[in-house]
């Protein structure tokens, strides 16, 4: 086809020369060298053509000069090479460059476990400085929850995200899991503000034994017993730290339990809640509703004791102005580290987060001994150490278990 093409334009190029020559034999008009000039070592004449206008369509690729002369010889068959850029422009479809999360999913992940360990190690520490010169933690919890729901709202304000619908089904499938994160939320705080934080963390590692006891005794779930035995080092290792825990008093012990019951109870409740809602909502839901639970006890409980000297002592320590911040700070941090533990527990197996959780912990009771110079005797450091290994063995068989029942549920599907 090529040599065929080829010999077509010599042929026709040839012809234009030669009437040329006779046009201006005949006429009397000077010879055309812009087409055809002799070389004298060259018996073939040389032909010189000025590039012909290029026109570009969204349909196809044309070359006006050229067009009559391929379809002249059938180039309706002749598919002349076009740029990967021009063939998408034609179509209409232009692929999307990959963002950087999907570029490096990895550094991606890790920013959101420092992000999660960061802020959640911070929310501690100014929030136990805080119950040094503000010892009301009903009022405290209060304000993480309002501080988390403005949030909240003006982030739906902005569409990021969108507000999911809320229906009176749905309220009350919510509502007893608010209940429970109040309940959990608020004894907590006042574990934090009776006792030193690390001894609130390592009491809290009995979280997995309530959770284990829960499933075993109210929903009627079997537990392996290697689920329980794992638990046997929690449970020794926070009666150790207890026993010579140099700051231990009960309202700080029993406080901490009943937050480990409440979050069980929550637990047992969310499973009961889970719709096709997305996560950043329900817990903004779940705030709100939260919210309206802690009201009351702060109003009742500590309402007169912050009206007669609370408030006035605070600002006549730190001045108004930090003592705001503080107030504003701890609440966004609080929300910001649950809201990232949600976002990370998405982007990872079970297995990976439940070990970074474990991990989380030591962080923040590391932290926590360095910042506020903590004096903790051997045998509480001891047994803080076995009460982390318990959890860490428990975390890594549950996620075992839980990607052992995925892959069964998966495996029939396929």
């Amino acid at each position: 086809m090529a040599s065929l093409a080829a010999s077509v334009r010599c042929s026709h190029f040839s012809s234009l020369g030669l009437n040329a020559k006779r046009i201006s034999r005949n006429h009397g008009l000077p010879r055309t060298p812009s087409l055809v000039s002799a070389r004298p070592f060259s018996p073939l004449p040389e032909i010189r053509v000025s590039a012909a206008p290029v026109q570009l369509s969204g349909n196809a690729l044309k070359f006006a000069g050229w067009d009559p002369l391929l379809r002249r010889q059938g180039g309706a068959g002749v598919k002349l090479p076009v740029p990967a850029a021009a063939a998408a422009d034609a179509d209409g479809i232009t692929k999307p460059s990959k963002s950087f999360a999907e570029k490096f999913p990895v550094l991606v992940t890790g920013f959101f476990f420092f992000m999660w360990y960061f802020l959640n190690v911070i929310f501690n520490i100014l929030n136990k400085k805080v119950y040094n010169y503000f010892p009301y933690p009903y009022f405290v919890s209060l304000i993480h929850l309002l501080v988390g729901v403005a949030y909240c709202l003006v982030s739906w304000a902005v569409g990021l995200p969108k507000r999911a619908p809320m229906d009176k089904e749905f309220l009350l499938l919510l509502t007893p899991v608010a209940f429970c994160h109040a309940l959990g939320h608020v004894m907590s705080n006042v574990s934090f503000a009776a006792v030193a934080v690390s001894f609130t963390h390592t009491i809290k590692a009995l979280e997995p034994f309530f959770n284990a006891a829960a499933s075993q005794f109210i929903l009627g779930h079997q537990i392996p017993f290697s689920l329980w035995l794992s638990l046997a080092p929690v449970v020794i290792g926070v009666s150790m730290a207890s026993l010579t825990e140099l700051s231990f008093n009960w309202t700080g012990f029993i406080s901490a339990m009943i937050s480990n019951v409440a979050f069980t109870y929550r637990s047992i409740y969310s499973k009961k809640a889970m719709t096709g809602m997305d996560s950043t909502n329900v817990y903004a839901y779940t705030s709100i509703i939260a919210l309206l639970f802690c009201i009351p006890p702060a109003v009742l409980i500590e309402g007169p004791q912050l009206m007669q000297y609370g408030f006035r002592d605070a600002i006549a320590k730190v001045g108004l102005t930090k003592f705001l911040s503080d107030l504003f700070w701890i609440g966004m941090f609080y929300h910001l580290y649950n809201q990232l533990a949600t976002n990370t527990l998405e982007r990872v197996a079970p297995l990976t987060h439940a070990v970074g959780n474990v991990l989380k912990r030591v962080f923040v009771i590391g932290f926590s001994i360095v910042v506020f110079g903590n004096k903790i005797s051997r045998q509480t450091g001891i047994g803080t150490a076995i009460a982390i290994a318990g959890v860490a063995i428990y975390s890594l068989i549950k996620a075992n278990m839980e990607e052992q029942k995925r892959k069964a549920a998966v495996t029939p599907a396929s």
